[in-house]
C-alpha cells in the first residue's frame, strides 16, 4: 500500500501552486553575451519587443485545464511559449510539450501527444497562474500545432491547446 501511494502521489491533485512569471523581453542566453558588433541603423525596423507568433486555448482532458498558450519570438529570435490564466490540477510529473499531435476533445485526445513529435519543455512550474517555458534554439517549429500538459507517469494529457 505505501508503494502504491508512493507511486500515484494522490495528495499532490489537492496541493496548488501558482507562478506568475512576467513576460520576458530577452532570451537568457541574450543576458550573457555581450554584442560583437554595434547594430546598424537597419536593426530599429525589427521588432523591439516580444511578438506573438500563434496561441491557442486550452480544452480539459484527463483533468479540467483552463488558460491560454502563446507561441513569442522574443526581440533577440529565440522563442518561449507562456502559459497565461493556467489553472489545471496538480499531478505528478507534469510536463510542458510543444507537439505536431492534433488537439482532440473528450478521451479521444487523452494519449495522442506522445505517438509523433514532440519537444519536452520541461516540469510544470506550477499547475495555476502565467509561465514562461524556453523553447531549444535548434527545435524545428515546423509542423509543431499544440502544446499539452503532459502527466509522464501515466501518459494521459491534463489538457491542451491547438496553435493557430
Amino acid at each position: 500500500m505505501v508503494a502504491g501511494l508512493v507511486w500515484f502521489k494522490p495528495w499532490a491533485l489537492w496541493v496548488d501552486e501558482t507562478v506568475n512569471e512576467a513576460l520576458p523581453t530577452v532570451s537568457a542566453t541574450s543576458l550573457s553575451r555581450t554584442p560583437s558588433v554595434t547594430p546598424s541603423a537597419t536593426a530599429t525596423t525589427a521588432p523591439t519587443g516580444p511578438t506573438t507568433v500563434v496561441q491557442g486555448t486550452f480544452i480539459s482532458h484527463e483533468h479540467t485545464t483552463t488558460g491560454t498558450v502563446k507561441l513569442i519570438r522574443l526581440p533577440d529570435g529565440s522563442h518561449v511559449v507562456r502559459l497565461e490564466n493556467l489553472d489545471t490540477s496538480s499531478g505528478p510529473d507534469l510536463r510542458v510539450w510543444l507537439t505536431d499531435a492534433p488537439v482532440r476533445e473528450g478521451t479521444a485526445g487523452w494519449r495522442v501527444f506522445d505517438d509523433g513529435t514532440y519537444v519536452s519543455l520541461g516540469k510544470l512550474k506550477g499547475n495555476k497562474g502565467d509561465q514562461n517555458y524556453a523553447v531549444p534554439a535548434d527545435t524545428d517549429l515546423a509542423g509543431l500545432t499544440s502544446v499539452a500538459i503532459w502527466c509522464d507517469r501515466f501518459d494521459v494529457s491534463f489538457g491542451a491547446a491547438e496553435l493557430a
